[in-house]
C-alpha cells in the first residue's frame, strides 16, 4: 500500500552538537509530516523516523541541503526500524556515554539574524555586545570540557534570566540550548579601563573607546580567542607608537573593516577573495592594497598587501559603528609571546603598550589568534589555520591509530588523530619561550580532554633541541617517532589531499634538520608515508653564525658569493659589498674556512635570503621570512627572462647555486634593476623544478607531485610552478586545509608516525 506508515534509524555524525541541529531534525520532521524522536549521542545524533516512505525520502534529501550554518555532517548511516506508532516528532534527553566523541564546533561570526536583533532599538538585546544564537558565536574558546554545556563552559558564571531560559528552552526557537546565550540583564558585560586598570566612568564604554581610538590612542580590546591591540589605521603617529611599543618594527599588522565596501576603498579584491571575507570563520585575508589607500604606509610597509577581515564579534560591530575607514587588530602581545587572554593577564602584560583597556567578564578558556588565508590559483591558500576553522578535523583516506604530533619550533601547532580524523590545533606561535611552552603543553591537555584521546604514539621533529621535541621525549609508557622535518611537509599534503605515495615532493623552507645532520630546506624527496629517499637537493653551503644567519641575510649572501666565485669575491664590485665591509666579510669567510659555527645548508629559503642581501634589497630582517618576502614583493611581472642552472646526478642529483647567484651578480654590475632580478630569479627556480621533476619521472615513473614548505608562501613561485607542472602533465598535489609553513608540520608528523608503527 502507497499510504503504510515505514521506520528508519538515522545516526548522523560530525559537527551536529551545539550547532541547532536537533531543532533542525524537529522542524524539518514536522514540515514532512513524520512522527518520531532525536538525541544526542556519543558520537552524534541519533534519530527515528515514522511516515510515509516519500516523506521519509524527502527528509533525508533536505538534511544535507538545509542544515544549520554551523553543522558539518560526516556520515549518515540509515537502517530500518519496527514501526512502533510515535504520535509526535519530540527532542528526547541524551544517551550514552552523552557526545564524548561528537565534533566541536570553532567559534564563527556573530550571525545575520542577531546582529538584526542587536541594532533593533525594540529588541531586548538592542546594542548588546554579547548576543549570539545556535548558529554563531564562540564554541571552542569557551569550552573547559565536554559534554558540551553550559556548566562546562565559561559561561556557567552567569544564570540565565528567564526570558533567556525560556528561548533555551523552547525547540521552536533560534537560541534551543545554545550555550553562550544572555543578554543584558543576566550576560556578561564590557568595562573600560585605563593603563593603570582603573575603571573609566562611563555611561557607554563602547562609544568613549572609539573616541580614544579617534584621539590616536592604543586600545587592548578583549575579543573572542584573546585580545586584540587596536589602533586607527589612518593615524600615522598611533601606528608607529604600537610598533615601538610591541617591539614589532616592521611585520604586515592586520586590518579589520567594517563592510566590504570600507574594504574597496584601500583594497582591490575579486569574487573569490569576496567569498572569503564573508565566510562564516571571518579570516584575515591578503588583498591587494590601493595605490591611493588611505591606510598610513607603516601598517604593511615593503608589501603590495594588506591583512583585512570583516568583524566578527557584536562588540566589533559595535566599535565600527564610530565610523573608521579600518582599525588596525593586532594580536595584543609582546613579539614572540602568546596573545593574552584574560583581563588581569592583559593589564600586566600590556600595561605598557595600551593606553586604555576595553575588557569584559566572560572568560576565554583557550587563545586562538585570527586566521590568515590568501587565494592563490584558483583556491583558499591558508597561512595561518586558527580561530573559525578549529577544531574542525582534516578527514583521512584511512583510520589512525590515537597520535599526538608535537609539531615544529616555529608556527607551532599539534595535532590529535582518533579514526579518520586528524585535529591540528590553532595556531600556537613560535616555541622559543617559557610562556609559549606552558601554551603548548596546555593546548595538548585541553585537545587531549575535550576530545576524548588518549594517544598510543607520541611524534615529533629529529632537531633535538626542539621544546617540542623535548616535550615528546619526557612522556613514558608511549611509543615515540621522530620524523624528519622535510618528510612530514609531504607527508601533510599527502595527507590533506587522500593520497598515496609515492609522490615527488618538493618541500622548500628555511631549515629542518636532515638526517645527515646538516641544514635541510631545499629539498625533492621521493616519498610515502613509511618512507622517502632523497631525490635531488640545493648544493649544501656553509650558514655562517648558524641562527645569526637567519637574522642576518648578509652572511648568506656572503656564503654563497665565497661559493660561486672563491678567491675572485673580493674583486667583485658589488655595492653590497662595500656596504658590508670587508672586516666583516674577513671575518665572516675565516668562519666558513675554519667551519666555526657554519653548519652546512641547502636551504631554498636561504637562497632567497642571499639574492635578496646581494641586489640591495635585505641585509638584516626583523621577523623570519622577510626578506624572501620583499623579494616578490619587488618583482617585475612583465620580466620573462631566467638564468641558466644545472643539477648534476650521481645517484641524488644536486642542484648547482653558483651559475644562479653569477648570473644575479653579473645583473646588479650591468645596472639591472632589482624588480628584474627578482622576476628573473623566479622564473629560474620555476624552469628548474619543472625540468628536475621532469627527469626525475623518466626516472621513476612517478606523475604525482606534493609541494610543500614554507617557501610556497611565496605566490609567484606557487602559482608559476602549479602552472608549469600541470602543463608537463604532473598530477599536482597542493596545500588547501592545512597551512603549507610548519603549521601544517604536525599533521604530516602524525601519519608518518602512524605508517612507521603499522610497518614496525
Amino acid at each position: 500500500m502507497t499510504d503504510a506508515r515505514t521506520a528508519y534509524r538515522l545516526e548522523i555524525n560530525g559537527i551536529v552538537q551545539g550547532v541547532g541541529f536537533r531543532p533542525f531534525i524537529y522542524q524539518l520532521a514536522n514540515h514532512h509530516g513524520l512522527k518520531g524522536e532525536v538525541a544526542n549521542t556519543a558520537t552524534g545524533v541519533s534519530l527515528v523516523l515514522e511516515g510515509l516512505e516519500k516523506g521519509i525520502r524527502q527528509f533525508i534529501d533536505d538534511i544535507p541541503v538545509k542544515q544549520p550554518p554551523l553543522a558539518h555532517i560526516v556520515e549518515v548511516s540509515e537502517a530500518p526500524e519496527p514501526v512502533k506508532g510515535f504520535t509526535a516528532f519530540s527532542i528526547v534527553k541524551s544517551r550514552g556515554s552523552a557526545t564524548r566523541a561528537t565534533l566541536i564546533s570553532p567559534d564563527v561570526m556573530v550571525c545575520d539574524d542577531c546582529l538584526a536583533e542587536m541594532r533593533d532599538p525594540a529588541d531586548r538585546r538592542f546594542g548588546y555586545p554579547f548576543i549570539n544564537c545556535t548558529n554563531c558565536g564562540p564554541r571552542y574558546t569557551i569550552i573547559d570540557d565536554i559534554p558540551y554545556d553550559r556548566p562546562k563552559t565559561s559561561m556557567r558564571h552567569f544564570r540565565m534570566c528567564p526570558l533567556c531560559q525560556a528561548e533555551y528552552d523552547d525547540p521552536d526557537n533560534r537560541r534551543f540550548h545554545a550555550q553562550p546565550n544572555a543578554c543584558p540583564a543576566c550576560g556578561p558585560r564590557v568595562t573600560l579601563f585605563d593603563s593603570g586598570a582603573k575603571p573609566v566612568d562611563t555611561d557607554d564604554p563602547i562609544a568613549d573607546t572609539a573616541a580614544r581610538l579617534k584621539d590616536g590612542r592604543i586600545v587592548a580590546v578583549k575579543g573572542l580567542g584573546g585580545f586584540h591591540l587596536a589602533v586607527d589605521a589612518t593615524h600615522a603617529d598611533a601606528v608607529v607608537r604600537l610598533r615601538r611599543r610591541k617591539h614589532r618594527e616592521e611585520k604586515p599588522l592586520a586590518l579589520m573593516c567594517d563592510s566590504l565596501d570600507r574594504i574597496r576603498e584601500i583594497a582591490r579584491f575579486g569574487e573569490a577573495e569576496e567569498r572569503l571575507l564573508g565566510s562564516i570563520q571571518r579570516p584575515i585575508v591578503l588583498l591587494e592594497k590601493r595605490e591611493d589607500t588611505p591606510i598610513v604606509e607603516s601598517v604593511s610597509p615593503s608589501n603590495r598587501y594588506f591583512g583585512i577581515m570583516l568583524p566578527y564579534t557584536p562588540l566589533h560591530h559595535l566599535l565600527l559603528d564610530a565610523g573608521f575607514t579600518a582599525l588596525v587588530m593586532t594580536s595584543a602581545n609582546l613579539s614572540e609571546e602568546p596573545i593574552a587572554i584574560n583581563n588581569a593577564e592583559a593589564f600586566e602584560r600590556l600595561g605598557e603598550i595600551a593606553d586604555d583597556f576595553l575588557v569584559h567578564d566572560r572568560d576565554i578558556l583557550l587563545r586562538s589568534d585570527d586566521s590568515i588565508v590568501r587565494h592563490s590559483a584558483g583556491h583558499m591558500r591558508p597561512i595561518r589555520r586558527s580561530r573559525g576553522y578549529v577544531p574542525v578535523p582534516v578527514f583521512l583516506k584511512d583510520d589512525m591509530p590515537p597520535v599526538l604530533a608535537c609539531g615544529a619550533e616555529l608556527k607551532n601547532t599539534v595535532c590529535l588523530t582518533r579514526g579518520k580524523q586528524a585535529f591540528v590545533s590553532q595556531h600556537i606561535g613560535d616555541l622559543e619561550n617559557r610562556a609559549t611552552d606552558d601554551f603548548f603543553r596546555h593546548t595538548v591537555d585541553h585537545l587531549k580532554r575535550i576530545l576524548d584521546i588518549d594517544p598510543q604514539i607520541v611524534a615529533c621533529d629529529l632537531h633535538p633541541d626542539y621544546m617540542s621535541t623535548r616535550y615528546a621525549r619526557e612522556l613514558e609508557g608511549i611509543t615515540r617517532i621522530e620524523v624528519q622535518h622535510h618528510h612530514a611537509h609531504i607527508a601533510a599534503c599527502m595527507a590533506e589531499n587522500k593520497a598515496d605515495g609515492p609522490v615527488i615532493g618538493l618541500s622548500f623552507d628555511g631549515a629542518g634538520l636532515g638526517t645527515d645532520g646538516t641544514v635541510w630546506g631545499g629539498e625533492v624527496l621521493v616519498a610515502d608515508y613509511h618512507t622517502f629517499t632523497r631525490a635531488a637537493h640545493m648544493a649544501p653551503v656553509p650558514m655562517p653564525g648558524s641562527a645569526a644567519a637567519i637574522r642576518e641575510p648578509w652572511r648568506m649572501a656572503v656564503s654563497h658569493l665565497n661559493a660561486a666565485f672563491g678567491e675572485e669575491m673580493g674583486a667583485l664590485q658589488l655595492p653590497f659589498l662595500q656596504s658590508v665591509g670587508k672586516q666583516r666579510a674577513d671575518i665572516l669567510l675565516a668562519m666558513i674556512d675554519k667551519q666555526v659555527n657554519s653548519p652546512l645548508t641547502s636551504s631554498l629559503g636561504r637562497l632567497f635570503d642571499a639574492v635578496a642581501a646581494i641586489i640591495g634589497l635585505r641585509g638584516q630582517v626583523a621577523f623570519e621570512g622577510q626578506a624572501a618576502m620583499e623579494l616578490e614583493m619587488i618583482l617585475d611581472n612583465t620580466e620573462s627572462g631566467s638564468y641558466d642552472f644545472y643539477w648534476e646526478d650521481d645517484g641524488t642529483c644536486q642542484i648547482a647555486t653558483t651559475p644562479i647567484i653569477q648570473a644575479v651578480v653579473r645583473d646588479v654590475a650591468t645596472g639591472v634593476s632589482p624588480n628584474v632580478i627578482s622576476a628573473r630569479f623566479h622564473n629560474t627556480l620555476i624552469l628548474l623544478f619543472d625540468q628536475l621533476c621532469r627527469h626525475l619521472r623518466t626516472a621513476m615513473g612517478i606523475d604525482r607531485v606534493a609541494l610543500s614548505g614554507g617557501v610556497f608562501q611565496n605566490n609567484r613561485l606557487l602559482v608559476g610552478l602549479i602552472a608549469a607542472l600541470e602543463t608537463s602533465g604532473f598530477d599536482l598535489l597542493t596545500h588547501r586545509l592545512v597551512p603549507t609553513n610548519d603549521g601544517g608540520l604536525s599533521l604530516g608528523q602524525a601519519v608518518v608516525a602512524a605508517a612507521k608503527v603499522s610497518h614496525s
